[in-house]
C-alpha cells in the first residue's frame, strides 16, 4: 500500500482550539480506517510544521480525499508527499534506462 507523509501546520482556529487536537486526531484515526488506511505514526515536530504523520493508503486520490476533509475542518493546513521505501527506491534506481 502506498505511504504518505503529511507535513501538517496549525491554523489559528486550530491552535485556538488545541484542547481538541486529541480528539481530531482520533478522527482522522477513523477517517483513515473507513478509508482502507492506516495511519502508521504521527508526530508533534519542531520547526516549520506543526505535526507530521506518516500514513499508508490503497492510492492517490484516496490519500487526496483523506487530506481533503481533514483539512475541511479547518484546524489546519496540510502538505502531502508520497514516498517509495527503500527496497522500492532501489527497484526504480536499478530499472533507470
Amino acid at each position: 500500500m502506498p505511504t504518505y507523509i503529511t507535513l501538517w501546520n496549525y491554523t489559528q482556529q486550530g491552535i485556538e482550539d488545541i484542547e481538541d487536537s486529541p480528539n481530531r486526531l482520533d478522527d482522522a484515526h477513523e477517517l483513515v480506517e473507513s478509508l482502507g488506511g492506516e495511519i502508521r505514526g504521527i508526530y508533534l515536530t519542531m520547526g516549520e510544521y506543526d505535526v507530521v504523520s506518516i500514513t499508508e493508503l490503497p492510492d492517490d486520490e484516496t490519500a487526496a480525499k483523506a487530506t481533503l476533509r481533514i483539512g475541511q475542518e479547518g484546524a489546519v493546513s496540510s502538505e502531502t508527499l508520497k514516498a517509495w521505501p527503500e527496497t522500492d527506491y532501489r527497484e526504480l534506481v536499478a530499472d533507470l534506462p
